[in-house]
């Protein structure tokens, strides 16, 4: 199997992954409902977040982040394939970021249409995994967990992670190359 069909494969089911644990928490849970998993250190939390991952959110610019999410994960399919004969370890970085992208892309284009609560485009992305830390006091707010993530947040984090270890692996751009 070629380097780029196995990225595809790999990207393919995480986002399946992400959106059947997303959906079977959105109909079967009601909206900031929890049950402790691993004691009481994680727990299944169902939020919606209307921004980014983590609950990072950009205001009123909604159509403008879905829009840019589906530019972002075309360039990312566009950089697999200029990566796809380079080493494993970028490439599964890269593989991961996309597939963690399109993910959340389809919960804010789709769910709210599918689900009767927004237009197409402004949908909330379904968050879930709450992990308890000690408590931190930053700016005046008191955080006792982990801003609340679903497993497409985890493969953005860990992809961006990756990346940065293995940066050095990336293949040399034509620019670069030449230069040599």
């Amino acid at each position: 199997m070629s380097a780029m069909r196995q990225s595809v494969l790999i990207a393919a089911v995480l986002v399946v992954l992400d959106q059947v644990t997303k959906v079977l928490v959105k109909t079967s849970m009601m909206l900031g409902e929890s049950h402790p998993m691993i004691g009481n250190i994680v727990n299944l939390t169902f939020v919606e977040n209307p921004g980014m991952a983590f609950g990072i959110s950009w205001g009123d610019g909604k159509l403008i982040l879905t829009l840019l999410t589906i530019v972002i994960a075309g360039v990312l399919v566009w950089y697999l394939r200029q990566i796809a004969n380079g080493h494993w370890a970028p490439r599964l970085a890269v593989t991961l970021i996309l597939a963690g992208a399109v993910g959340n892309l389809i919960d804010r284009a789709l769910y709210g249409f599918i689900f009767g609560e927004a237009p197409l485009f402004y949908g909330r992305v379904v968050d879930f995994i709450q992990v308890d830390i000690p408590d931190i006091t930053w700016l005046g707010d008191v955080h006792t967990h982990f801003p609340v993530f679903n497993i497409a947040d985890s493969c953005v984090t860990v992809g961006v992670l990756l990346l940065l270890l293995t940066g050095n692996k990336l293949p040399a751009t034509p620019h670069e190359r030449a230069d040599a």
